[in-house]
């Protein structure tokens, strides 16, 4: 009577222990929201006390509530959209905008803007509100400058210099700011309120640094590397942590403190996951599917949702001299913003 049994038991046993070891898929896609409309599009960025998504597309920023996941507005004359940051209890919002080189300010509640755009370093791209000199930096991808205002007026109140193409920053939030220099290779801190540099680290092997994801109470810095990897840089000491393989098209780097997982957007249309086992040890354990052409990601710190936009593309157009390697063209009508959760 036993026999037939614990043969059976033999039988399934490889199997469950093999399927056990397969981790599950640490995020699923929640929710799509449709916008429509033509354009590019570069950054998102999350409002958690104003529950809002901010995302930049052509000439304007489309702005969606999180809780009805609805389409509540836009800001216009955004020429050339790249971040958007909203300053807490200030009421008022930062927008770059790169073919113009300025800075448009909003009002939260109208979405109107606050006075004239004002003038910035050449083709300004990410921006970074800071607490602790209740300022805001605005990053040249040409040039190596930072604008810096006051982010409850606006007035600019000096200039970084920073020595190359500035990607994505990250504050510690006790006066060091840390910005990709996307040609130099390297991370870059400096003080946010003298604006001198204080280090400069390389993050070689990897490549123009685009993305960058920052952990607080473990002090690392997550830099997402064009060359398919992601750089893990001590905040304290610079020394170089760790390489983890990434994807295709990779760009955008969060972290995400509710599951110690570093989340690395490729524009190939995957997530690449990779968890903290502890501040010196990371594996990658996930590649989650998202879309082509989705490169950017945003994280609410209240849900820990992550964000990322995309459309469908056509044909790409025969090169020219004027645009020796152009990009597909955009199908219009299909822009959307691709919310994921666990």
């Amino acid at each position: 009577m036993l026999a037939a049994p614990l043969a059976l038991l033999h039988f399934h046993c490889p199997a469950q222990a093999q399927a056990a070891l397969v981790p599950p898929t640490p995020y699923r896609l929640l929710n799509t929201i449709s916008i429509g409309g033509e354009g590019g599009w570069d950054y998102l960025s999350v409002d958690p006390a104003g529950e809002r998504l901010y995302v930049s597309h052509g000439t304007q920023v489309e702005v969606i509530d999180l809780t009805t996941h609805k389409l509540v507005g836009a800001i216009p004359n955004t020429p050339g959209v790249h971040g958007i940051e909203v300053v807490p209890g200030a009421g008022r919002g930062y927008i770059t905008c790169g073919r113009n080189s300025t800075c448009v300010v909003f009002d939260v509640k109208t979405l109107k803007p606050i006075g004239a755009p004002i003038p910035t370093g050449p083709k300004p791209d990410a921006l970074l509100y800071d607490a602790f000199s209740k300022r805001v930096f605005i990053f040249s991808n040409d040039g190596g400058k930072s604008t810096v205002l006051d982010a409850s007026t606006g007035a600019v109140v000096g200039t970084a210099e920073l020595g190359g193409d500035v990607e994505a920053s990250a504050t510690d939030g006790k006066g060091h700011i840390f910005v990709n220099l996307e040609d130099k290779s390297e991370v870059v801190e400096f003080d946010a309120k003298t604006l001198a540099v204080l280090r400069r680290t390389s993050v070689k092997p990897g490549e123009e640094p685009t993305g960058l994801g920052y952990d607080p109470k473990a002090n690392r810095l997550f830099s997402g590397c064009a060359n398919e990897k992601l750089v893990i840089t001590d905040s304290k000491t610079g020394k170089q942590v760790a390489v983890l393989p990434t994807a295709k098209g990779t760009d955008g780097a969060v972290f995400d403190p509710s599951a110690n997982n570093v989340v690395v957007s490729n524009g190939s249309g995957t997530f690449t996951v990779i968890h903290q086992d502890s501040p010196t040890k990371y594996s990658v354990v996930a590649s989650v599917p998202t879309a082509r052409g989705a490169r950017t990601v945003a994280i609410d710190p209240k849900t820990h949702h992550l964000f990322t936009a995309t459309a469908d593309y056509g044909p790409t157009p025969a090169p020219t001299p004027e645009n020796p390697r152009p990009r597909p063209s955009i199908v219009p009508g299909t822009f959307r913003v691709l919310e994921f959760g666990k």
